[in-house]
């Protein structure tokens, strides 16, 4: 179900707190809708990077804040918001978080009925990957909302999360005990889940999520964002320019004719009740003011279609494949003439930023950048839904496209300050940099082609 209702805010002063805020993709989208945010992040380059964009931040694990600094928390904050860490449940991972969707389910139950986060915590333990139980974060936060004497236990009024696909059903297993069990305190939601298209909603770039809108009964019902942009049919796309965008030759690459008149025409189905839908944003539209030269072909290093080996390549005409932290190995191709291609420069973050809809200049910082990009929310994406769940119109694109105003020393070293407990460094408060590692998991991994090829 996608909004079609007049738009009326259903709460007087919003305030999101971003679990899982990374580099800030949807602290940026609530800046560009005037919400004021907290972000808690714990891996010290994304904070970084947040610090100098001025994003308001605790350098600290989300699971640790829950369970010993709650009570710290703004008692205003009324969004509870986030993407909780994707590698287990993401096909381009081992798989640990899929294999035990019913055992994240038995959780989930055990969560509502009040059982002691004690039992729980020890239980979680036995997981083969701990990353797993981080997607039952959000469903701790909204009980824990209930049980602050800070909040004088308000539950949370919206609740708005997104994930990797293969998530989707864990988010209809919370809107079932959202809106019929209810939190252990009584509470209940109203809640829509569905599989959206970022493409959908002018991102240049498919990647499909798995999201979920809650509103607290009295709030009224919550829709999804309704589309503004029309999907990317890559059979379509092929059948019109004759290219094969699946190539797993991993030297060989396809041209593709450019520049042809390939738009779809829009018809009925393309229509929202209040607009017709705009064609699809291209990689080349994106990245129309960087210099890059066009045309240009990328080749992915990371898949397609939910098939991790599928190595892609597309033109600068389509959206790119979806933005990963293998962002900085995807390898562009110029055009010398119609028939001779040379490599070219691989995407800068500012430009991978912008596939993502990050502002123009954005101020990456810290290491491993493309991760960080990767792992992003694409703020107009979540403007998107932050602007459904809340009965706000729909956002102005143009507003993402501005140039970021990066915060001063002063404010980068007060924000800092707050974050990490000192203006220029980490403190024991912080995370460990030990505890960044991704942890080792029992799942055995899948084989490489060459390996298993022997």
């Amino acid at each position: 179900m996608t909004s079609s209702a007049h738009h009326q805010p259903i709460l007087d002063k919003p305030f999101v707190l971003d679990l899982f805020a990374g580099p800030g993709g949807l602290d940026v989208a609530g800046q560009a809708l005037d919400l004021p945010s907290l972000g808690i992040e714990w891996d010290r380059s994304a904070c970084l990077t947040r610090y100098a964009a001025g994003l308001d931040t605790l350098h600290a694990d989300v699971s640790a804040v829950r369970r010993d600094s709650f009570e710290s928390l703004p008692p205003e904050i009324n969004v509870l918001a986030g993407g909780p860490p994707c590698q287990t449940y993401s096909v381009a991972g081992h798989g640990a978080g899929r294999q035990a969707l019913d055992r994240v389910k038995e959780y989930i139950e055990r969560l509502m009925a009040g059982e002691p986060d004690e039992k729980i915590d020890e239980d979680l333990k036995t997981l083969p990957d701990p990353r797993t139980a981080l997607v039952l974060e959000p469903l701790r936060y909204a009980i824990q909302a209930t049980r602050s004497p800070n909040r004088e236990h308000r539950p949370y009024d919206v609740i708005v999360l997104e994930q990797v696909r293969e998530v989707e059903a864990l988010w209809w297993h919370y809107a079932k005990v959202l809106e019929e069990t209810g939190l252990p305190d009584g509470t209940k939601y109203k809640v829509v889940v569905d599989v959206l298209d970022t493409e959908t909603y002018g991102v240049p770039q498919t990647r499909s999520r798995a999201v979920l809108i809650a509103r607290r009964e009295g709030l009224g019902a919550p829709s999804l964002p309704s589309p503004t942009h029309s999907s990317y049919d890559a059979k379509e796309w092929n059948r019109r320019n004759g290219n094969n965008e699946h190539d797993q030759t991993a030297g060989q690459v396809h041209q593709v004719p450019l520049y042809e008149d390939t738009k779809p025409k829009t018809d009925a189905h393309q229509a929202t009740s209040t607009q017709v839908r705009q064609h699809w944003r291209s990689m080349g539209d994106a990245l129309a003011n960087q210099g890059r030269p066009t045309p240009f072909l990328v080749r992915s290093n990371y898949g397609s279609s939910s098939h991790p080996g599928r190595r892609g390549v597309r033109s600068d005409q389509q959206p790119a494949f979806t933005v990963t932290g293998k962002i900085s190995r995807f390898v562009v191709f110029q055009h010398l003439n119609e028939s001779i291609v040379h490599e070219g420069a691989r995407f800068s973050m500012n430009e991978a930023g912008l596939l993502q809809t990050f502002p123009p200049d954005y101020p990456w910082s810290g290491t491993a950048q493309a991760q960080q990009v990767g792992n992003a929310v694409p703020p107009l994406f979540g403007a998107h839904l932050l602007s459904a769940a809340l009965g706000l119109p729909q956002p102005d694109p143009e507003a993402l496209q501005r140039p970021w105003q990066p915060a001063t020393e002063d404010q980068r070293a007060k924000l800092r300050s707050n974050g990490c407990g000192a203006a220029d460094a980490c403190t024991d408060r912080c995370p460990r940099p030990k505890d960044q590692v991704p942890p080792p998991s029992s799942v055995r991994p899948r084989k490489s082609r060459k390996a298993s090829a022997k």
